[in-house]
């Protein structure tokens, strides 16, 4: 059981990892191309 349950919170972080831009912007509510410049910015 807790297999299933580490599995599942990997897979829901590297989800929230690729969708951050769109997260963000809904989150924020901020545009996504300002959120995509912020996050380019510090790199």
């Amino acid at each position: 059981m807790w297999f299933l349950i580490v599995v599942a919170l990997v897979v829901a972080v590297v989800v929230a990892w690729r969708m951050r831009v769109p997260l963000l912007a809904k989150i924020l509510g901020q545009s996504e191309g300002r959120i995509n410049r912020q996050l380019n910015r510090r790199r």
